[in-house]
Parts: C-alpha cells; structure tokens; sequence
C-alpha cells in the first residue's frame, strides 16, 4: 500500500497522534501475520546541512540525536531502522535534496507457518505508581509529580499506568488548623480540577489512567471515589462501597454504590478501592460481568493492614480467574493527620495454574520504595484457564445450591 503523508494540526500536536497511527499500523500488520513496515521517508533538514556533508552522515548525527529531522528522528523513535539510501525520490525536492531514506520496522511476531486468519496473542502492559507522599507547595508541583510519573509509564508504552488511594493527600496540609472533617472536605474541593488534568494526560500520553481515589464532597455527601480516564478521552468514575471505620470517624465518609466494569481498548476492567477488595462479593459481581482486571489502589499506615489488602487481592485473583493490581503509596506526611505513616508493596497478582508464575506473582515492587513497576499480562491465558484450567472457579460453582445478586 502506498499512504500519503500525514500532517498534525499546530493546535493538535503534543498528542502522540503520529505514535498512536503507527502504533495501529503495527498492530494490523501483528494481526494479519505480515513480516514488516516498509517505506520510503524525506530528509526535510537536510538541505540545511548538504553543504557540510553527505546523506550518510547526515543520517547518523539524527540517530546520535546530534541533528533533528521532523521526518527522521520521528521514524527511528517509532523503533524504524534505515536500509538504504535513496537517490532522486521525489524530483524538485530541494528540503530533501531528494534524497530519502528506505525504513523498515520488522513484526517480531511474523511466522511463515501461521495462517493468516490466526491472531497474535494480546498481551497488556500495566504500569504501577508506587507514590511517595511528600509535601507540595502547590497543584503545580502536584501535577508536575503526576506527569513525571505518567511520562515515565508512558515511554513503555504502557497500557495503564495505576495511581494509589489518596495519592493528592499532601494537599491536605494547608488546612492543617482545621477540625481533620473539614479539612478532608476543603482538600475535595480540588478532585474536579484533578480528574480534568488527569484526563489531559491520558490523551496526550496516550495510556489510559486509573486515577487512584480522592474525596468528593457534593449535596452535603463526602465520598471517596475515582476516575478511570481513556486515552481517548471518555471518563468513567467508580466509588469506594465499603468504609473502613477510621474514615467513618475521622472524616465522616460515606460508602458509594457505583459497582461496574469498564471496557477499554486493552480489555474489560475493574476497579476497587482498597478495603472493598476485603469484600468478596463485589470482585464476583464484576467478574460475572467479565471483567479480565482487577485494579485496586489502596493505602495502608502498616503491615498488617497492607497484608490484608494484599492477601485479599490475591485471594480475588484465584477465586475470580483474573489478574489483579494493587498499588499504594510510601513516605510519611508528618503534618497531616491520618496520612502520616504508609506502607505498600505494590504489585500484580495471577491464578494459580501451570500457565502462570507457580506463586500467583507476575512481578511486585520493592517494599516502601518510590518506583514504577512495569509488567505485562495476557489476557488469552484467561480464556484457556476458564476453559481447560486444573480448577475451575467460575465454572465449577453451584448455582442450584446458592447464588449472589444485587440488590
């Protein structure tokens, strides 16, 4: 197929657009067995170095980075590498001197035997925050911290990157003279403005956000609830169900009843916010609606009650055939009541069969350390463990002996 060239609005531009269109062109050329990308691409700075030296080592300083090309350094960052060098490309192109260069991306996955109908396996890259509470003078800093983070995520190009419960706490310690209840309903005043940076970054990083948790106080209600932002662009928002009694007494919160699942373009999901994970129910609800993972940011002051958290989780993930994500966040916050002490070991939990970790462990970070876990899943795994697993969870229950519905 021969394509024209693309051009990106000016108004447009910082939204990974020309990444995202090559990124489908991989995946098709994935899906259908093709053994590579090649085409032909223009120098267009060229002419403003031809007088000093040739195509060759033109190309070479764009690949030390020495030299920017629009064109070039944009290929060679999409994982294209330079086979040839071609002579009068395209006539008249005095940008170009029209020279070009002949790139080729090649499909690891390509197999001579594999019918053309067979589709690769989908694997899923998940990015876990593992955040550390400090002090921040300002949203800017906060945000500044965010993007770090999700820019990180985002160069693995990751599918999801997963922020902690409460991970915008620090905020709280401006109204550190107010009764704690107060404070926590002042601090809620910033979840919108939050949630709208949140959902800017999901599109211009292109990876889609499980925002943690953070207060919102409405109609005279304070809940902890969150935002799931897509990468491109929709928000969907799920609440914490099951309040632990510290946030009953110090806060006055109250349970949420939005339980559903999500459907992203890597997978359908679903989201639990920490102590709901302690709650059996609510994962089997999700899971009979087929949710694939799991997510569930949480925050814990000690060992114990991260031990919970976690051995919960891993509990879900057997008995729901899924995988599970935890992350939560460390550091302490002296200053502020009820966040100054955390404790997390985030980390991505699996069945337990011949076809995953013999530990139901995909990978964990190092206890208390600020870091981001990255780890890749494949949601096909899923589908033959319902199928041919050892055990059968899903499938084995007694429906005619006991059941469980909403109300």
């Amino acid at each position: 197929l021969y394509g024209v060239e693309v051009f990106v609005h000016p108004g447009y531009r910082g939204l990974r657009l020309g990444r995202r269109l090559y990124d489908a062109r991989k995946e098709l050329c994935e899906q259908l067995n093709l053994e590579a990308i090649v085409f032909g691409g223009r120098m267009p700075n060229y002419h403003e170095y031809a007088d000093e030296f040739g195509p060759k080592e033109y190309i070479q300083k764009v690949k030390l980075k020495e030299i920017h090309d629009p064109v070039l350094s944009f290929q060679l960052s999409n994982d294209f590498h330079v086979k040839k060098v071609l002579k009068n490309y395209l006539p008249g192109d005095q940008q170009s001197q029209e020279y070009a260069t002949l790139l080729r991306w090649d499909n690891v996955y390509y197999s001579s035997e594999v019918k053309i109908s067979e589709r690769i396996r989908k694997n899923v890259r998940l990015g876990l925050v593992q955040w550390k509470m400090r002090v921040f003078a300002s949203m800017e800093e906060l945000f500044q911290q965010v993007e770090h983070f999700v820019d990180a995520v985002s160069a693995y190009k990751a599918d999801f990157v997963v922020f902690p419960e409460y991970f915008n706490a620090p905020l709280m310690q401006q109204f550190n003279g107010m009764k704690e209840a107060d404070a926590m309903r002042e601090m809620a005043q910033f979840t919108y403005t939050i949630r709208d940076k949140f959902v800017q970054l999901a599109m211009s990083y292109n990876v889609n956000i499980v925002a943690g948790s953070m207060p919102l106080y409405e109609d005279g209600s304070l809940k902890n609830i969150g935002y799931l932002c897509h990468r491109d662009g929709r928000v969907d928002t799920y609440e914490k169900i099951h309040i632990t009694p510290d946030e009953v007494k110090y806060w006055g919160l109250e349970g949420g009843n939005i339980l559903k699942t999500f459907d992203t373009d890597a997978g359908k999901v679903g989201v639990l916010i920490c102590y709901d994970v302690e709650f059996p129910e609510l994962p089997r609800l999700l899971a009979d609606e087929g949710m694939q993972i799991l997510f569930v940011p949480f925050l814990t002051d000690t060992q114990n009650a991260y031990m919970r958290v976690r051995a919960c989780a891993q509990a879900r993930a057997i008995e729901n055939e899924c995988f599970v994500v935890i992350t939560g966040s460390v550091g302490n916050l002296p200053q502020v009541d009820n966040f100054d002490l955390n404790y997390s070991q985030s980390a991505v939990f699996t069945p337990s069969d011949f076809a995953f970790p013999s530990n139901g462990i995909k990978s964990e970070a190092t206890a208390n350390t600020e870091m981001i876990l990255i780890a890749d899943v494949d949601l096909k795994l899923l589908d033959e463990l319902h199928a041919y697993g050892s055990v059968r969870n899903l499938r084995d229950r007694r429906h005619d002996f006991y059941s469980l519905k909403r109300v």
